[in-house]
């Protein structure tokens, strides 16, 4: 009996350890927030950064209630303008790679007389090798 009750005390203790850790991270992440917003006045950042850390359960329901359907709009922002980031990374690399656009960058120097035929046809070779 003495085993399983210092194994539940155990148990107990790990699962309000990780309900606190939790928190925490949830009221950094409502600061961080605050931070971000650009609608917000430094006088509105200075309040619920002070409610946020002298009151911290307090603070997060209320901020949650009052601010959280713009803290989503702005996660949502923030991932659609990383995903426009990442796509146009993407499309940058795919224009840029291949022995397609060496041909046609030389191709481009050959018109416009940069270089000679000869000299188009070593690069062309050099990039079809």
């Amino acid at each position: 009996m003495d085993f399983m009750t210092n194994f539940l005390n155990i148990l107990l203790w790990s699962l309000w350890f990780a309900i606190w850790i939790s928190f925490i991270f949830l009221v950094i992440r409502f600061i961080i927030d605050v931070f971000r917003d650009e609608k917000l006045s430094v006088v509105g950042k200075i309040f619920w950064t002070l409610l946020l850390v002298v009151l911290p359960v307090l603070g997060s329901l209320i901020y949650i209630f009052t601010r959280g359907k713009g803290m989503a709009e702005r996660d949502m922002a923030a991932a659609k303008d990383m995903r426009a980031a990442q796509v146009e990374y993407t499309k940058g690399l795919m224009d840029e790679a291949g022995a397609a656009s060496e041909i046609k960058a030389a191709k481009e120097l050959l018109d416009s007389g940069a270089i000679t035929a000869e000299e188009y046809d070593k690069l062309k070779a050099k990039a079809l090798a």
